[in-house]
């Protein structure tokens, strides 16, 4: 099994001091890629660039010019001070995007077998004309419309960070081609993926939201996917999987009360990499979300990497949550009623 890894240091310029989301993410994982020998295991792709005509395939010439102009004149902050640019910002962004698309051109090419694209800033808060909750540009939606610009017919989404993806659905929210499948954590930032919302006119039934409650943990998370993703995955037949990676719904992270393990992420992971092989020749793409344990997320990517690999075992150094699982069979079933399942 061949795993692309890709990364560049540029990612680590967009920073900001006592933000959560700081260039001490990526440093973390990487030094838990090499202490677990990961690294010649992999194989290092260097991303490029995306170009203006991928980026403005998902995002408005306007809004790009915005962040763009705002990075040149050395930096600034809004939505509360979540979300920020500093001079590298920009090009930081640009890199990000076509790291995804070159993560994607990889696996199609067969370069890889799949991949993870180790990416910041990160994306699936950003909707075509802005952008909140630390994210940019979104780099999973650019892949996607890259891999329709290819020749794809169908891309899957899956996204299992706490937070909804609210960019990312508005963003294909119409459109039958992609389907795009959220857990995440009721009640929190931003507010959205209601079971309700489910695509709208040729895109009807193409967006699926799980909201699991506070302290769902590994057993809901299992069930969501082996219960909801799995038959619509069977049903859409997708031609490439995109994930956006996120780990904080680790029970450890400081921004939700998901419940999650390290185990657990991983078995989303691999369950994601079997519906790849049974839909698509295995073609899967991770790219990086959230996570703010620099312990958990660094053990969370390199249990995803293991995934990647083909290995049988991960390592979960942080092991189970401190409170036992809330049971989400009545979230799930509303779900399936929703959806036909």
């Amino acid at each position: 099994m061949t795993t692309a890894l890709l990364y560049d240091p540029l990612f680590l310029a967009h920073t900001l001091p006592g933000h959560p989301e700081n260039h001490t993410r990526l440093e973390r994982i990487h030094a838990a890629i090499d202490r677990r020998g990961l690294r010649e295991r992999l194989l290092a792709i260097p991303p490029r660039p995306a170009t203006l005509q991928e980026l403005e395939r998902v995002h408005t010439h306007r809004y790009m010019e915005w962040v763009r102009r705002r990075a040149e004149m050395g930096g600034d902050a809004w939505d509360g001070g979540e979300t920020y640019v500093v001079r590298a910002s920009y090009e930081a962004a640009v890199l990000a995007a076509g790291a995804a698309i070159r993560a994607v051109e990889a696996v199609l090419a067969g370069e890889a077998d799949n991949a993870f694209a180790l990416v910041r800033p990160p994306g699936h808060h950003a909707f075509p004309d802005s952008g909140e909750g630390f994210c940019l540009f979104n780099n999973v939606a650019i892949a996607a419309r890259a891999a329709l610009a290819a020749g794809l017919e169908r891309v899957l989404i899956a996204d299992f960070d706490l937070h909804h993806g609210n960019g990312t659905q508005a963003i294909f929210y119409d459109d039958p081609n992609v389907l795009y499948f959220s857990t995440h954590q009721w009640g929190i930032y931003p507010g959205s993926g209601w079971i309700s919302e489910t695509g709208r006119g040729a895109g009807a039934g193409t967006t699926i939201n799980v909201p699991l409650p506070v302290g769902a943990g590994d057993t809901a998370l299992a069930a969501a996917y082996d219960t909801v993703l799995t038959p619509l995955a069977r049903r859409f037949r997708p031609d490439l999987i995109l994930v956006s990676a996120g780990y904080d719904a680790h029970w450890a992270d400081p921004l939700g009360s998901l419940m999650a393990t390290v185990s657990g992420l991983a078995a989303v992971v691999r369950r994601l990499a079997m519906l790849a092989e049974e839909h698509c020749a295995g073609r899967l793409v991770l790219c990086l979300e959230g996570g703010y344990n620099l312990d958990a997320l660094a053990a969370g990517v390199c249990a995803s990497l293991n995934v990647l690999l083909g290995d049988a075992q991960v390592e979960d150094p942080l092991g189970p949550p401190p409170r036992p699982e809330r049971p989400a069979d009545d979230v799930l079933a509303r779900v399936r009623q929703v959806h036909g399942i």
